[in-house]
Order: C-alpha cells, then structure tokens, then sequence
C-alpha cells in the first residue's frame, strides 16, 4: 500500500472532518476550514495528512509550545487515522512527519496527551516508545 504524507491543505477539510468524527469530534466543516487557514498562518502549528489512492486517510497536528517554566517541545493536537487503516503503520508515518517537524524547529521533545479511556491508544504511543509522564485533569470555563 502506497501512502505519503503531506502538509494539510484548504481543500482536506471535508475529508479531515469526516476523520474527525470517527473519535467523537464534529467541528463542522466551515470550523475545520478555519482551523486549518489557522494553522497554516501560524509558524508555531503544523498539521500534515496521510494521503492513499488521493484520499486523506490520517492527520495529525503538531504545535511548539512555548513556556515560562520549562524548555520548549512539541506536542501532537490530534492524531486520527480512519478505522479502515488502522494498525497498518499510518499512525507511526505520521508521527515520524511531526518528529522531523520538532526536530526543524529546534525542539528534541514530542509530547501527546491522550484521554485516559483511550487505552488502546495508550499502548500505541508505548509502542513507538512514548513514555508515560504524568497524568492530570482538564479544566475549563466560558469566557
């Protein structure tokens, strides 16, 4: 199977939505156009797609992040691979791209936060030799 990955593009929107669904997330097309137009303006953020047969099958996102406290790194904001491609190395192809998208910012740390019921992922980032760090709960407000 031949796959190749590249930069997300305006036109993935509608396929990287329907992605996004298979998680639970639906943005709607019109957010996810935005999102990526953000994201293609902002040197910081990156997102590429895994492409087969002309079709987006995976994306990931990936930003810089910038603290304070610690030294910067990278963090992936979304990994989805379609159900139908699952467990055939287009997850790792993706995380490769972000790794070398780390490494050309000048950041030696790819960080994810993953759901702590999504235990099958879990054992998919041990895999490709994440380590565990630290757990921690997610609070927030409307403004």
């Amino acid at each position: 199977m031949e796959i190749f990955i590249r930069q997300i593009l305006e036109k993935d929107a509608q396929e990287v939505a329907s992605l996004s669904r298979q998680l639970g997330y639906d943005p709607g097309i019109e957010q996810t156009l935005e999102n990526i137009n953000a994201i293609l303006n902002n040197t910081d953020h990156s997102a590429f797609v895994a492409i087969h047969e002309d079709k987006v099958i995976g994306w990931i996102g990936v930003c810089q992040a910038i603290q304070i406290e610690s030294v910067p790194y990278c963090e992936i904001h979304g990994l989805i691979v379609d159900n139908l491609y699952r467990k055939q190395g287009v997850g790792k192809m993706l995380i490769e791209k972000a790794k070398i998208w780390c490494l050309e910012k000048g950041n030696a740390k790819l960080r994810v936060r993953c759901n702590i019921r999504r235990t099958e992922t879990h054992l998919f980032y041990q895999h490709l030799n994440f380590k565990e760090v630290k757990e921690q709960k997610v609070f927030e407000i409307n403004t």
